[in-house]
């Protein structure tokens, strides 16, 4: 639909902002956590349903794991966040659906938004339940480290950029779609990106002013530091180069 409002061509992914998924976890005297795809698909899947269970147990060496059932909590509404969290498991090959916008593994608890998810987690004991990071930080919960394959890595912004400014740019031209890593990544792996979506040619007058100067700032240093604030990740090395060539080019 973009590309048929673009008289000039195709319309350009643009790739703008990061975000990490955390699993986060409300757990009495746990505070901290190490999973790793299989164990995080069992959970979420409802085959692995005690937080004492064998699995969870070898990757948290002597962790307080309380003989108590998981609150399991995911969306309940079609999300991003879900879409990008089951691609993860689906890159690890430990999820046994399709994937996608919509959550489809039975059990669990359904709570629309990740602010519902969060506030589900905050006041559930023995609970668990992904969200992006920002959501993660507002509540003040717990979040998980994951472990794929090279160690328990830590959910911040910083590690899920190395993810992101990793992923190879699957477009042509000034369109950079990612294709990215998540199972091989050495960064955070359980990360989303955000695309703005416009004309490359064709926009003039206000609407060339307007979107030019606003991709202009938000792709510039000033603009991405204002990211991480908030609980977000930048886009950074050679992808925010890239980014920045292809807002140059419109109009």
């Amino acid at each position: 639909q973009a590309d048929a409002r673009c008289a000039s061509g195709p319309a350009l992914n643009i790739p703008m902002v990061g975000g990490a998924i955390n699993v986060v976890f409300n757990v009495e005297g746990l505070d901290t956590l190490v999973l790793d795809a299989p164990t995080l698909a069992g959970i979420f899947n409802n085959s692995i349903t005690k937080w004492n269970d064998p699995k969870i147990a070898a990757l948290n060496s002597g962790a307080a794991l309380p003989d108590a059932t998981i609150a399991q909590f995911h969306r309940s509404d079609e999300s991003g966040t879900t879409d990008n969290f089951t691609k993860y498991l689906i890159a690890k090959d430990a999820w046994d659906f399709e994937g996608g916008k919509a959550w489809e593994a039975d059990g669990g608890q359904g709570a629309k938004g990740s602010d519902g998810v969060a506030s589900a987690v905050k006041s559930t004991a023995n609970s668990i339940g992904y969200v992006e990071l920002s959501f993660a930080e507002d509540a003040g919960l717990s979040s998980a480290a994951i472990d794929n394959g090279n160690g328990p890595i830590e959910a911040t912004s910083d590690n899920a950029a190395i993810t992101i400014s990793s992923a190879t740019v699957k477009g042509t031209g000034n369109n950079l779609p990612l294709d990215i890593d998540r199972a091989a990544t050495k960064g955070y792996p359980i990360v989303l990106v955000t695309y703005e979506i416009t004309c490359e040619k064709g926009l003039s007058g206000t609407d060339l002013d307007v979107t030019k100067s606003f991709l202009t700032y938000t792709a510039s240093a000033d603009g991405q530091a204002v990211l991480k604030a908030n609980g977000y990740v930048p886009i950074s090395g050679d992808l925010l180069t890239k980014v920045q060539t292809a807002v140059a080019a419109i109009g």
